[in-house]
């Protein structure tokens, strides 16, 4: 069994994800004419607008919470450094370009999961990638496969990982248990997640904010502390992506390492983040406002946190010739350098905060993809719930790296499954695009099914009449 789950996380993250992501990336890029740069204030207005009253959805700023809590995790503080350990200060710059390209690819599938989306039995809306492959493309086959990989990768062992890191930080910088930790992690996650997905929405609302917001007034504090500085490291990261200065790893260390760590980081593509972009009721009434919003979110993770991560690590001076430091101690010595002995209680809060939201983020992912399998009743939910808080417990104690393993090669399957579809479908997000921007120049988009006669037996009408 080991031998083929390393057959198969070699297939998908060594050939088919690495470059089918960075392709399908471009290819939306080109196709969108670079929307994500010429139509930028328009992200930003998709999350500001005052939200619809509409009681069958989250508002688009809870559905941005929510997919930043399960995008921001520790790989915004180990992954970050482990890209700079491993390709040194290049591969910053190819996390950049990775983002600027997910958030096109991130616009795509949020947008489809919007437009597809359906009401379940209780009238709140649900939808993901499974529900554009099985309504979009006719393949309700597919559909099933990508909630089960989704469900064992984001709702089982990724939540374990998680609390893994929670559980590390906590017993370094405080002494703490690693049970105890994971038992009263399992005890906070529990309170969230038994409340459903809109109780995940309107936590993630108060958290995510904070956490972003303060990690990045630090951030803010060391560069102000460092402006002189400034200049010479980002020249380090741009001459180093392109071998002008010499670095850990050269050219292709740097180009590798950063894009594996901003593929992982943000999650574009992988079908994770739509399945909470199409519980959203989008500002205005058009499937391609969630989509932006969701492309804002990739921005946001890689170019402001990740970038915030590097430059802090950067400016601390620890990253030295020779030097074994990676992970998440490269990340606290370089915080202790800045704030002291403060620095590694610092990173200890943070990576609680990012690594506890990440798990109600993707616990509410799996929530979705029940509703799919139509195992979304109460003892189905309930044995989800409780799978998902043993897993936090045992994953603060426990690291196997087989089951690990497997979650990347489940994790592998849906991101290849969803970059076919939403590849295939590419024409209808074009389509919707246009009709957006068109009835943008001249007033509020309103999406209208009329103008897509050929959805007319795939999609729910009379979500998206305009009452």
């Amino acid at each position: 069994m080991d031998a083929i789950i390393s057959f198969l996380n070699t297939i998908f993250w060594g050939y088919i994800l690495i470059y089918g992501l960075l392709a399908v990336g471009a290819y939306f890029t080109l196709r969108l004419g670079f929307l994500q740069l010429r139509h930028f204030p328009e992200l930003i207005r998709s999350v500001t607008r005052k939200p619809e009253n509409d009681q069958s959805g989250i508002t688009p700023v809870q559905a941005l919470c929510t997919s930043l809590a399960s995008r921001v995790g520790t790989g915004n503080l180990a992954g970050v450094a482990v890209a700079l350990a491993l390709g040194g200060p290049g591969a910053i710059f190819w996390m950049w370009v990775v983002a600027l390209l997910g958030m096109a690819t991130a616009y795509a599938e949020s947008t489809l999961a919007q437009l597809f989306k359906v009401r379940d039995e209780h009238g709140d809306y649900r939808g993901g990638p499974a529900f554009y492959i099985a309504r979009g493309l006719n393949a309700p086959w597919a559909g099933s496969i990508f909630c089960v990989c989704l469900i064992i990768a984001f709702g089982l062992v990724f939540s374990a990982v998680q609390a893994n890191s929670i559980a590390e930080a906590m017993n370094g910088a405080f002494g703490l248990p690693k049970v105890e930790v994971g038992i009263g992690l399992a005890v906070l996650a529990g309170v969230v997640i038994f409340g459903g997905i809109k109780s995940i929405a309107r936590c993630a609302e108060l958290i995510v904010p904070f956490m972003a917001i303060a990690y990045l007034l630090t951030a803010v504090y060391v560069i102000a502390t460092h402006l002189g500085d400034i200049p010479a490291v980002l020249a380090l990261i741009v001459k180093s992506a392109f071998g002008i200065e010499s670095a850990a790893g050269g050219i292709a260390g740097a180009m590798m390492n950063g894009i594996k760590r901003g593929l992982f980081s943000n999650e574009a593509g992988m079908g994770s983040a739509p399945n909470i972009a199409a519980v959203a009721t989008p500002s205005p009434h058009h499937p391609s406002s969630q989509g932006m919003v969701q492309a804002l979110g990739v921005f946001i993770d890689t170019l402001l946190i990740c970038t915030a991560t590097a430059v802090m690590i950067l400016l601390s001076g620890v990253m030295m010739p020779g030097s074994e430091l990676t992970g998440m101690p490269l990340t606290q010595a370089a915080m202790s350098v800045h704030l002291g002995d403060a620095g590694k209680y610092f990173v200890a809060i943070a990576i609680f905060f990012f690594a506890f939201t990440s798990i109600i983020g993707n616990y509410s992912y799996a929530e979705n993809a029940m509703v799919y399998l139509k195992l979304d009743n109460r003892v189905g939910l309930t044995i989800l719930r409780c799978l998902g808080l043993l897993m936090v417990v045992w994953g603060a104690y426990e690291s196997i790296s087989t089951v690990f393993d497997a979650a990347d090669a489940a994790m592998g399957l849906m991101a290849t499954i969803n970059l076919i579809a939403i590849t295939l479908l590419s024409g209808l997000v074009i389509k919707l695009t246009r009709d957006y921007f068109n009835q943008n120049r001249t007033g509020t988009p309103v999406f209208d099914p009329a103008r897509f006669p050929e959805l007319a037996d795939k999609i729910d009408q009379k979500i998206w009449e305009k009452s």
